[in-house]
């Protein structure tokens, strides 16, 4: 789902993250962020922009955002960088056990 807040909404920053991230997360807000609701918890979200990813509360009462958690949004890749999968290696073939 898209998530689209307007308005000049109160964000608390509970952890005491970067002001920049605070920016991110409002600006990601306005122009509509995709976002993944807590099917545990209501006005719980996931919500990706920006290349990171904010686990935000909702307040129903009062509108607030409540900023949890942040952290890199690891399915988006900087542009012009590939993405390093690390590859498996066989263990080395010792004398008992067959490879």
């Amino acid at each position: 789902m898209t998530l689209r807040l307007s308005g000049d909404r109160k964000i608390e920053n509970l952890r005491g993250y970067h002001p920049e991230i605070v920016a991110q997360l409002r600006t990601s807000l306005a122009t509509g962020a995709q976002a993944i609701p807590d099917p545990r918890r209501q006005g719980f979200y996931d919500v990706r922009g920006g290349g990171q990813v904010f686990f935000i509360h909702i307040s129903p009462v009062s509108g607030t955002i409540m900023l949890l958690a942040t952290w890199r949004d690891e399915r988006e890749v900087p542009e012009g960088q590939a993405k390093i999968v690390p590859q498996i290696e066989k263990p080395a073939a010792c004398g008992v056990c067959a490879v």
